[in-house]
């Protein structure tokens, strides 16, 4: 027989769908009010890409998304590279205080923007850096590379050591067994991953506000310009939002049947 499932659970969870998307959508649409209609709730108004034009052409928003572009994806593709073969020595190896290391990585991760940023500003102004994307992709390593080796070694423990080692045996250097049986085993939790890396790089906003003044701005800074003592410009700060998820909803579609798995991976053991 067949389990009948209660109708309040698909009610509950549509309530908590509508609940989340709820802002963004409110923001969607003011993206495209006109001043005059932001200040009021109503949802039937005449739209306009005004404010889409102005974050363009006035505020040169496309340089913006160029330069988080740029840092984005070398910080993700470098720190998950690096992680991932730093974590394949942490889940293979064994060596003294092993875990104590494992946890001075994590360490790293837990150290809030704001308390570094003053001594990477005085590291970047003698290396001549400021201001500059190679500073960002250098910083935002320093933070992603322990969040991916400890999301990482989880995923490779999970990988049977036997087979690995069956691979060795029909003549496989470690590398070639990491490459063609390692790799392939975690190639879901790789692009979990990849996602949240790819989240934190893009929606950081301390670091890249107080490193950068004009030519590597990112896309989170420049929501500091639309704020003033004349008051905040809501309708270009909804455009720049709407156009700042855009990137991050096209990505993670791209790897969506990777991420369930990548995210579930170890959750059940028999």
């Amino acid at each position: 027989m067949k389990r009948k499932t209660s109708p309040i659970i698909p009610v509950v969870t549509w309530i908590i769908i509508l609940a989340a998307l709820a802002p963004v959508l409110w923001m969607l649409l003011i993206s495209f009010k006109q001043r005059v209609d932001i200040i009021s709730f109503s949802v039937l108004f005449k739209p306009t890409l005004e404010n889409y034009k102005t974050v363009f052409q006035k505020y040169d928003f496309l340089r913006f998304i160029l330069n988080s572009t740029i840092v984005v994806v070398a910080t993700t593709a470098i720190s998950v590279f690096l992680g991932t073969l730093a974590a394949y020595g942490l889940a293979r190896f064994q060596f003294k205080k092993k875990e104590s290391l494992a946890f001075g990585i994590l360490s790293l991760r837990m150290l809030p923007p704001m308390a570094v940023v003053i001594p990477f500003f005085i590291m970047a102004r003698y290396t001549h850096l400021l201001d500059t994307q190679l500073l960002l992709i250098i910083v935002y390593l320093g933070f992603n590379i322990p969040f991916t080796i400890w999301m990482m070694r989880g995923f490779i423990e999970d990988v049977s050591l036997s087979i690995e080692e069956s691979a060795w045996l029909d003549g496989c250097t470690r590398l070639e067994g990491f490459c063609k049986v390692v790799f392939p085993s975690i190639f879901p939790g790789l692009a979990a991953t990849s996602i949240f890396c790819f989240i934190q790089s893009w929606n950081e906003f301390a670091l890249a506000f107080f490193l950068t003044s004009f030519n590597s701005r990112t896309v989170p800074t420049i929501v500091n310009s639309f704020i003033s003592v004349l008051g905040v410009l809501w309708g270009e700060m909804a455009a720049v939002g709407v156009v700042s998820i855009l990137p991050i909803v096209i990505f993670t579609m791209f790897v969506q049947k990777y991420l369930v798995k990548g995210l579930t991976m170890g959750a059940i053991k028999g």
